[in-house]
């Protein structure tokens, strides 16, 4: 799959992008900023009285970790377009998840540390995630499965 990847050093949403021969969604850098959300989604909604509100623990959780599930399916679908849908959907569930962490912090649910890193977080994820879109759109081969048209999958006769 040849894609353009986001780069990321020190800030999610550079400008800068390069062309990659992407193997697998697990190198694509949203996808990697979005399993550490959730990781530290995870981690702070075992703690304190937060792991006693079930319902909202359970909520965020979902919330977050369907951020990289999608990411992994569209780029799965390995058409542009497809993953160009995944991908909308998907940032604006980050608007949701920076809902909850506002909840989260205004009930005493986390501390300002916890609460600043996060929304930090959600701030710089669906930049990201709309720097791969405009690449996307942008792309000359629409897909992995339309970068070679003499393949069998995507002849004519099919």
């Amino acid at each position: 799959y040849e894609i353009a990847q986001c780069l990321v050093g020190s800030e999610m949403c550079k400008e800068t992008v390069e062309v990659l021969k992407v193997q697998n969604f697990e190198e694509l850098a949203i996808y990697q900023k979005s399993c550490y959300l959730a990781t530290r989604v995870n981690k702070v909604t075992r703690t304190g009285e937060f792991k006693f509100d079930t319902r909202f623990v359970q909520q965020v959780r979902a919330s977050s970790g369907s951020v990289s599930d999608n990411i992994a399916e569209g780029f799965e679908r390995q058409g542009n377009k497809e993953f160009i849908n995944f991908l909308l959907y998907r940032q604006g569930l980050l608007w949701g998840i920076e809902n909850q962490v506002n909840r989260a912090h205004n009930v005493g649910f986390i501390d300002d540390d916890a609460f600043n890193q996060m929304f930090v977080d959600c701030k710089k994820l669906p930049a990201g995630i709309l720097n791969m879109i405009n690449v996307l759109k942008k792309a000359e081969v629409k897909g992995s499965r339309y970068a070679n048209p003499s393949t069998p999958s995507n002849s004519s006769n099919k």
